[in-house]
């Protein structure tokens, strides 16, 4: 019981590191990190375009109403392979 406590005492009291420069300070990106950055989402993005594509066939798939084959039709298919 003491070490839950003492653990959850820890957890919550928990304080700012003294190796952090605080929150307040901005994001100092340079151009270099941004430009990595934005190289990053443009692959994601352009991989969502195909993974949409492919989806939409996947679901059309599903719900597509075709001809459905008889045992007749898969006989003549078994002869002529």
């Amino acid at each position: 019981m003491k070490t839950i406590t003492t653990t959850a005492l820890a957890i919550f009291t928990a304080t700012q590191a003294f190796a952090s420069t605080g929150a307040g300070n901005g994001e100092n990106l340079g151009i270099l990190a941004i430009g990595f950055i934005s190289f990053g989402v443009l692959i994601v993005l352009f991989q969502f375009v195909p993974a949409l594509l492919l989806f939409g066939g996947m679901i059309a798939g599903l719900f597509k109403t075709g001809e459905k084959n008889t045992g007749k039709d898969l006989a003549r298919a078994d002869k002529t392979a």
